[in-house]
């Protein structure tokens, strides 16, 4: 099909004769750290980062199994990742060599028409993919590390990363906030609490949220700041659950032990759930049914957890679609949407930079710490070791910290390093 005309490229210069680390996807179930070409500025509005922090996402995992379209052999992943300028091209203005800087894992223009209206993950011109255009009818923005369906920018999982309009996709890092604060200000933050306003959580309602890992969590605890009257979380993985019960003091179901999730639920809500998040995705298949449809190609996303909330959510409640589906789903129930008067919003990808300046006071004020959900800290050369453990949801792994050759110590209060391949993975402190 041909690329869609973009406002930069996502093939950058390099630097000649320097090489970086790079986790690259090279199968299903098949990345590795190998060694790539350092970026160059390539356009005026570049800038070149020194990698000082990066993570692992659940929605990683879609890459990791290939189940993204336009995934190609040798992508860079990762979308959420906090550096230090090293170089600027000759129109950038707002950041320096030397600063401090957390970037969205959007890549926005800046002066579209949804960047204009602080809709910077609708941006209309950063991703190339004529696919998603022909999908979806127009395609959402360039995304870091995320696959040519979203634009095919190399990810920060690596030691340098080039940023296009780094003016417009980079914020500056005050002094006070170490790394582990600021790099979640690239992605969970701004996307768990997008799903919560989304949901329209508020003071006094009732909201569930189906999918306990960074995402969900964090939407819990955004909940809790709303004054939510009751916040439930469903998961399967215990480590969780507890965290959810015991640090952010929600009601819990277990749905391999409460297998009739909506009637547990109508259990401590008997009118219904005023709102509803779903933080869990298409692959998290629990029937026969859709775990066939998927492996056959008969759809690419499950609707079950959609269903669940359509029947669990009260009349004219709202559901809040955050969790990262991709295509097509058979046997959504389409007659509870309607009839129940519910709306059912597509949170879409979050517009990050309509929020993490307000979401980085909150942090400097002690009023959110996104590290109740840090549990480990790995060296960048053990990346393979780590998409495998989190995969398999193994070591009370939670959210982690990435580091590099370009990274400070662990701050106060947070993990020391791990290691897979010393067999030193140490306990996590926030489970």
């Amino acid at each position: 099909m041909g690329d869609r005309p973009t406002a930069t490229t996502n093939e950058p210069n390099t630097r000649p004769n320097q090489e970086m680390l790079s986790l690259q996807w090279l199968g299903n179930k098949d990345v590795r750290v190998v060694n790539a070409p350092v970026p160059a500025i390539t356009e005026p509005t570049d800038v070149i980062c020194k990698v000082t922090g990066s993570t692992v996402c659940g929605s990683d995992l879609h890459l990791y199994h290939k189940e993204i379209m336009q995934l190609q052999r040798g992508e860079i992943l990762g979308h959420e990742w906090t550096g230090v300028v090293d170089e600027v091209g000759a129109e950038v203005k707002n950041v320096k060599v030397g600063d401090r800087v957390v970037a969205s894992f959007q890549i926005a223009c800046g002066k579209c028409k949804f960047c204009k209206m602080s809709l910077s993950s609708m941006c209309d011109v950063t991703n190339s993919s004529a696919l998603q255009e022909k999908l979806y009818g127009k395609p959402f923005a360039g995304l870091f590390g995320y696959s040519h369906f979203a634009g095919g920018f190399a990810g920060g999982q690596a030691e340098y990363v080039r940023c296009p309009f780094g003016d417009v996709n980079l914020l500056k890092i005050p002094d006070g906030i170490p790394n582990e604060k600021a790099l979640y200000l690239s992605d969970i933050v701004p996307t768990s609490y997008h799903a919560v306003q989304c949901a329209e959580v508020g003071e006094g309602k009732s909201v569930a949220i189906w999918g306990a890992g960074p995402i969900g969590l964090l939407s819990a605890k955004w909940s809790k700041l709303a004054k939510a009257r009751r916040v439930i979380v469903i998961d399967n993985v215990k480590e969780r659950l507890s965290l959810a019960r015991d640090r952010i003091g929600c009601d819990i179901i277990n749905f391999d032990e409460d297998t009739d999730v909506v009637s547990a639920i109508y259990k401590l809500e008997p009118d219904g759930l005023d709102c509803g998040i779903d933080a869990a995705a298409f692959r998290y298949t629990k029937g026969l049914l859709h775990k066939l449809q998927r492996a056959v190609s008969l759809e690419t996303d499950s609707c079950e957890v959609i269903n669940e909330a359509l029947r669990a959510v009260r009349k004219f409640g709202t559901i809040s679609l955050v969790a990262d589906y991709a295509a097509l789903t058979n046997q959504f129930l389409i007659g509870a949407l309607m009839e129940k008067g519910i709306t059912l919003r597509g949170a879409g990808q979050a517009p990050v930079q309509k929020y993490w300046k307000d979401l980085l006071r909150k942090i400097e004020l002690g009023e959110f710490d996104p590290t109740i959900i840090l549990s480990h800290r790995f060296e960048i050369d053990e990346l393979r070791e780590l998409y495998e453990a989190f995969d398999k949801k193994e070591l009370g792994i939670m959210k982690t910290f990435v580091q590099t050759r370009f990274s400070e110590p662990p701050a106060k209060g947070t993990p020391p390093l791990s290691s897979f391949r010393s067999h030193d993975i140490k306990p996590s402190a926030v489970i």
